[in-house]
C-alpha cells in the first residue's frame, strides 16, 4: 500500500506541474459557464425583443365587439394595437406582403355560426401570437350568450370552467394540510436534481481524468521508462497507484468546477444549493459516481498498457475509449420514460449504469430501491472482475514494446 500511495503522489505531482492539465483544469468550468451565459443572454434578448414588439391587429367587426376586445387587451396587458378595418378578405394578401407583426381578423356573422373566425398574419410574427389571440374567444362567446337573453349570473355560471386536477398524497403534510402543488413539485425536484447534478459533475470529472490513465501507461512505454519504474514497484502497485492518483486529480477537477460553478448557479437561478446538497441522498449519488470511476479506470489502465503509442491506437482500443459515453444512447428514452423497460435495462448494464442510475434517480418521484440495489451489486461485481482482469493485462502489457496488442493476444494473457 505504501508503494501504491507513492505512485499516486508521483502521478498527482507530475500532472499538477503539467501546463496543459492546469489550463484544462480551469478552462473546462469556464467554458461551461461561458456557454450557459451566452445561452441565457440569447434567450433574454429574444424574449425582450418579442416583448418590445407591438403587434398591429386590424379587425373587421361585424359583431360590434371592438370596444370589449380593447378592454380585454388592456386587462391582460397584451402588446396589441387594435384598429378597425373594412377591408375584404381577398384584398388582405396585398396588404400583408411587406408587413411585419401585422394581422387581420374577420369577426363575421358567418364565423359566429361556424365557430371559426379567419385570421391572416404577416410572415414575421411575434412568438405565441396564435395562443394569445385565443383569449378573444371568451369575449366573443360572452357577447353571443348575452344576445341569446341570458342574465349576468347565468353567463358567469356558464363561463366558469370545471377542471379535473390530479393530486398526489405526498401533497398532504403531517398536519393534514394540503401543500401547493407547484411549490411541492419544485421542492421535490430540487431535492433530487441538486445532489444528482453534484454527482454528475464528479462522475464527469473523474471519468475524464480516468481517460488520462489510458495515455499514461502507453506514454511511459513510449518513453521507455516503464522498466525503470517496475524495478522499484510491482505491476499491481503501479496500476493501483495510477487509479488512486487519477481519482484525486479528478476530484480536484470536480472541486474547481464546483467552486466556480456554484456561485454562478446561485446568482443565475437563485437556487439555495446548500439546502439541497447536504442531505443523505448526496452520499448515494456520489457513491455511484465513484463506482463508475473505478470501473472505467480498471478498463482504461488495463487496455492502455497494451498500446505502444496512443496515436496508433487500433479500432479495439478506440471502442474502449467510447464506453463512458454509452449512456448517451439511452438518454432520450430514459428522459421520456425513466421507469420504462429501456431505462431498467440500461441501469443493469455496468458501462451505462452509473450515468443512467443518477439520471433516473433525479427524474423519478419514488426510487425503485430493488433496482438500485441490484444495479449497485452488478456494478461492484463488475469492478472486482475488471480489476482482476486489468491486473493480468497490465502485468504483461506494460512490458510489451513496439506494437499494440490484439484482442486475441489479450485473451491469451487472461487465460494464462
Amino acid at each position: 500500500m505504501n508503494k501504491t500511495m507513492k505512485v499516486a503522489k508521483w502521478e498527482i505531482k507530475r500532472n499538477l506541474k503539467n501546463k496543459s492539465f492546469l489550463v484544462s483544469l480551469f478552462l473546462t468550468p469556464l467554458l461551461f459557464i461561458g456557454f450557459m451565459l451566452v445561452g441565457s443572454l440569447l434567450d433574454d434578448s429574444e424574449e425582450s425583443d418579442a416583448a418590445d414588439k407591438t403587434t398591429t391587429i386590424y379587425i373587421k367587426d361585424e359583431l360590434q365587439v371592438f370596444p370589449l376586445l380593447e378592454e380585454t387587451v388592456r386587462q391582460f396587458e397584451l402588446n396589441f394595437e387594435l384598429q378597425k378595418t373594412d377591408i375584404a378578405e381577398d384584398a388582405v394578401k396585398g396588404e400583408l406582403e411587406d408587413s411585419e407583426d401585422t394581422a387581420y381578423i374577420f369577426l363575421t356573422e358567418k364565423g359566429l355560426e361556424t365557430g371559426v373566425f379567419p385570421v391572416y398574419t404577416s410572415t414575421e410574427m411575434v412568438p405565441f401570437f396564435e395562443s394569445q389571440i385565443q383569449i378573444f374567444s371568451e369575449t366573443i362567446k360572452s357577447v353571443h350568450l348575452r344576445q341569446l337573453g341570458l342574465s349576468d349570473e347565468q353567463l358567469a355560471e356558464i363561463s366558469r370552467p370545471f377542471v379535473f386536477e390530479q393530486k398526489s398524497v405526498d401533497l398532504i403534510d403531517e398536519n393534514g394540510n394540503v401543500i401547493e402543488e407547484e411549490e411541492a413539485s419544485e421542492e421535490d425536484f430540487l431535492k433530487k436534481a441538486v445532489p444528482a447534478g453534484f454527482a454528475g459533475i464528479i462522475l464527469f470529472s473523474i471519468v475524464v481524468t480516468s481517460m488520462m490513465i489510458f495515455t499514461s501507461a502507453s506514454q511511459e512505454k513510449k518513453d521507455k521508462i516503464a522498466e525503470i519504474i517496475l524495478s522499484s514497484v510491482t505491476p499491481g502497485d503501479l496500476m493501483q497507484g495510477k487509479i488512486v492518483g487519477y481519482f484525486v486529480l479528478g476530484m480536484i477537477q470536480a472541486l474547481v468546477i464546483l467552486l466556480l460553478g456554484i456561485p454562478f448557479v446561485i446568482y443565475q437561478f437563485d437556487i439555495p444549493i446548500a439546502e439541497y446538497l447536504f442531505v443523505p441522498e448526496t452520499l448515494l449519488f456520489v457513491l455511484i459516481a465513484v463506482l463508475g470511476y473505478l470501473l472505467f479506470a480498471a478498463i482504461f489502465v488495463g487496455i492502455g498498457s497494451t498500446m505502444a503509442d496512443i496515436s496508433t491506437a487500433g479500432n479495439f482500443q478506440g471502442l474502449v475509449i467510447m464506453l463512458p459515453f454509452l449512456p448517451l444512447f439511452f438518454l432520450g428514452p430514459v428522459i421520456a420514460n425513466p421507469d420504462g423497460m429501456i431505462a431498467q435495462i440500461a441501469t443493469y448494464i455496468p458501462f451505462s449504469s452509473p450515468g443512467i442510475l443518477i439520471l433516473r434517480m433525479a427524474l423519478l418521484d419514488e426510487w425503485p430501491w430493488l433496482e438500485i440495489i441490484i444495479a449497485l451489486a452488478i456494478l461492484i461485481l463488475s469492478i472486482w472482475l475488471f480489476m482482476k482482469l486489468a491486473g493480468k493485462i497490465f502485468k504483461v502489457g506494460i512490458l510489451l514494446y513496439g506494437k499494440n496488442a490484439t484482442p486475441q493476444e489479450i485473451w491469451k494473457w487472461l487465460r494464462a
